[in-house]
């Protein structure tokens, strides 16, 4: 019996993996990882690809109709930031049940600088508009460096980048009773430390969008539009 649990699990696991590769919509995915699954599949596909640290701060998935309504709200958010910040990546995660869009430090700061510069200005605008269009949802601000230099420095200044791009969507109307902030520094690279490119790549602010109770309530209801 125990056998057969696993197999099952593990057949759910590849469906979700599936899913996540092959295009489909939010809608899709976040029905199709809910099918007898939920949240502890949701975990497994995290572990899976790597991505145990982004799965903790987003949490487990709803799954089944509630978290196909919430994928289809993420689907239109993020299309509607693919237009309105183009220098920023806007992916799905969480199989589609949330957001996470990366800027690179380069495009948001100076070298060694934790104050937002005023070319990214005009993008930070154009984001802080959205979520404000958005309003059920919560913002996790996420900032890492490269490995270049001391691990507390890094440390510090990954820190300091995420307050600033806090301070400055709150200075836009964003609330704070949505958002937090914390840095990385060194941890949780998405590249080879060393090459240029990698560290170019994991010198980056992460912001993870995610559904807040109300949406989820709603969504659980059937009533989510």
């Amino acid at each position: 019996m125990k056998n057969i649990g696993l197999l099952a699990a593990v057949a759910v696991i590849c469906l979700a993996l599936l899913l996540s590769g092959c295009g489909a919509s939010n809608t899709v995915k976040g029905a199709g990882i809910g099918v007898g699954a939920g949240g502890a599949v949701g975990a497994g596909v995290g572990a899976l690809a790597g991505n145990t640290a982004l799965g903790a701060v987003i949490g487990a998935v709803v799954g089944g109709t509630a978290g196909a309504l919430i994928g289809k709200k993420m689907d239109k958010q993020k299309q509607e930031l693919e237009n309105a910040v183009p220098d920023a990546t806007v992916e799905v995660v969480n199989n589609g049940e949330a957001l996470k869009i990366t800027f690179d430090s380069g495009i948001l700061f100076a070298t060694n600088s934790s104050t937002v510069s005023d070319a990214s200005k005009t993008a930070l605008r154009n984001f802080s508009t959205n979520l404000k269009q958005h309003a059920d949802t919560y913002i996790k601000i996420i900032g890492f460096t490269d490995n270049t230099g001391r691990v507390d420095y890094n440390q510090t200044l990954s820190e300091k980048r995420a307050q600033s791009v806090y301070d400055y969507l709150t200075s836009q109307g964003v609330t704070t009773d949505r958002m937090t902030y914390e840095g990385k520094g060194v941890h949780d690279p998405v590249a080879d430390n060393g090459t240029p490119e990698g560290r170019s790549l994991n010198r980056r602010v992460e912001i993870v969008i995610m559904a807040n109770e109300k949406m989820i309530q709603e969504a659980q209801q059937g009533t989510l539009k």
